[in-house]
């Protein structure tokens, strides 16, 4: 009988890794043990990073070359076989190792192409896993033609997301064919389905829950394809919920909505025993406009 590799494994928008920081970024993912965290929106150059949020873990991190926006990285706890990103270089560091500017394989993708600079994406073979993990921000958009002035936001989400169904194909397959399963993470910036938002009925017209958005978004998953791990969990549930507008009761009243997701190649997916959200107890101990999103898995 194969031996199981039991990992806890998470995402989490931090929205500026500084400000997560003195929010109790660390002390919460002390208390997780996670062996992998994806994070997104890290905000931050790496001469400014506060290493002190990392430390016991290796760090791949595109941050890429926009102060203060973006910025997409993965936390493992050996440092990974292989990086790939949109950007041709990348800054990896950890607990024996000082930061420092490391080739990555670079996607090519048309689509993408003009992505590369705005550090959205990174995915690494785990070396201590028969695994291909992936970090993703994927823009924002805009509610065009619903939305005056827009067109030009909406376009580029749309045209990300044409690129990127192409990327995750060719990831999955080829981590498939080196013997990886694959775990693609983070912000999506959609909600999938009426279950993944409170107030549906009044963003039907907003970004994040177009119908176009949302078939995109269907039409990555499969159960040949991508799994999305925490709904095929809590298939019944609304939500969870992994984002709340700071402003007004939002966060209060649990009117979120669910754009955070591990979506797992089949096997991985199977191998899931739990999936949850790390929800703040009170408004006033949220560490990000985000909560983290976390899963167990049990590999073989």
């Amino acid at each position: 009988m194969a031996k199981l590799l039991a990992m806890r494994i998470g995402t989490h928008n931090v929205n500026g890794i500084r400000a997560a920081l003195r929010r109790g970024f660390r002390p919460y993912w002390d208390r997780t043990a996670a062996d992998v965290i994806a994070l997104q929106e890290v905000r931050c150059r790496m001469d400014d990073l506060p290493l002190e949020a990392f430390h016991d873990y290796h760090v791949t991190l595109d941050a890429g070359q926009t102060a203060g926006r973006n910025g997409v990285a993965i936390m493992t706890r050996a440092r990974p076989e292989r990086v790939r990103a949109l950007d041709a270089t990348v800054h990896q560091f950890g607990p024996d190792l000082a930061p420092e500017e490391v080739p990555a394989e670079r996607i090519v993708n048309r689509d993408l192409a003009r992505f590369s600079t705005e550090g959205r994406y990174v995915e690494v073979d785990l070396a201590d896993a028969p695994l291909r993990v992936a970090s993703l921000y994927l823009p924002k958009g805009a509610a065009w033609p619903h939305e005056d002035g827009s067109e030009e936001k909406y376009r580029r989400k749309m045209r990300f997301m044409r690129g990127f169904a192409r990327l995750l194909t060719a990831s999955r397959r080829e981590a498939a064919a080196d013997g990886r399963e694959f775990l693609v993470m983070g912000d999506f910036n959609i909600a999938h389905t009426r279950q993944d938002l409170r107030n549906w009925r009044s963003n039907q017209k907003s970004e994040g829950f177009l119908p176009e958005e949302r078939e995109w978004f269907g039409s990555i998953l499969s159960p040949r394809s991508l799994v999305d791990v925490t709904r095929r969990l809590h298939p019944d549930a609304d939500g969870p919920y992994s984002w709340w507008s700071w402003r007004g009761q939002a966060f209060t009243n649990d009117a979120g909505w669910r754009i955070d997701y591990h979506l797992a190649s089949p096997g991985l997916a199977k191998s899931a025993t739990s999936a949850w959200v790390g929800r703040e107890p009170s408004y006033e101990e949220r560490i990000s406009d985000h909560a983290p999103v976390l899963a167990d898995y049990s590999l073989s």
